[in-house]
């Protein structure tokens, strides 16, 4: 009996083992194993690297990415361009009185005329400023937000666009706004940060005269003076 049981149990093992490596033979055969890597492959509609063009078809519905996708290159900037808006960063609180006068209560384009100096513009005999402190003359276009414009209309240094053109506005752009829809221009200042992409673009501007350094184009045109306009200067 006990030699009996021993057999029927080997010939057990011996069968079973046999379907197991059989089974393995198939699976190897027919290929229906996933393979398993210790490292994740992307998925074929996803890469490491943000896709240059045609990228929010795939991305939409790539919900397993390996990786997130990079972030945009930031936009260089011109030295000019970030000598200006340094300059606008630096004194929108600490007036430079040493350098050129100041304006009370409407010292918005006599500031945003300083950085386009610092930008590399040069005064001619329509725009410019003399003297420091209390002892400052100018010409109109230098401190007037409707002179500023016209001037730079006149003169081809800048190319006007609306509020519907965000996505050509670039840093050191000329902001300008019109609260009441009057024609004329009530205000003036420097973009500094431009943020968002397509129909989501935010535009912020640094300026005297109610002083900022970081101030929405829309809160402004919304919130402060709600139904204002909004223009820009775009400066080559």
């Amino acid at each position: 009996m006990v030699l009996t049981r021993r057999f029927r149990i080997v010939a057990a093992v011996l069968v079973l083992g046999g379907l197991v490596a059989g089974t393995a033979a198939v699976a190897g055969m027919t290929g229906d194993e996933p393979v398993v890597s210790a490292t994740p492959t992307p998925a074929a509609d996803s890469t490491q690297t943000a896709p240059k063009a045609d990228a929010a078809a795939s991305d939409a519905t790539a919900t397993d990415r390996v990786a997130p996708a990079e972030a945009a290159e930031p936009v260089p900037i011109d030295a000019q361009v970030q000598a200006q808006v340094s300059y606008m960063l630096a004194h929108w609180t600490d007036y430079n009185t040493d350098g050129y006068g100041v304006i009370t209560d409407n010292d918005c384009v006599n500031f945003t005329s300083q950085s386009l100096i610092e930008r590399g513009w040069t005064m001619d005999d329509q725009w410019y400023a003399e003297g420091t402190g209390s002892d400052f003359d100018t010409s109109s276009p230098w401190i007037s937000s409707t002179a500023f414009r016209d001037y730079v209309a006149q003169s081809g240094r800048a190319t006007a666009l609306t509020d519907d053109q965000r996505d050509q506005v670039k840093l050191g752009d000329v902001a300008q706004f019109d609260w009441d829809n009057s024609g004329d221009r009530d205000h003036t200042g420097v973009v500094t940060r431009i943020e968002g992409s397509g129909d989501d673009i935010q535009i912020y501007y640094a300026g005297h005269t109610d002083d900022t350094d970081f101030r929405s184009v829309d809160y402004a045109i919304t919130e402060k003076h709600p139904g204002a306009t909004a223009y820009y200067w775009s400066i080559p």
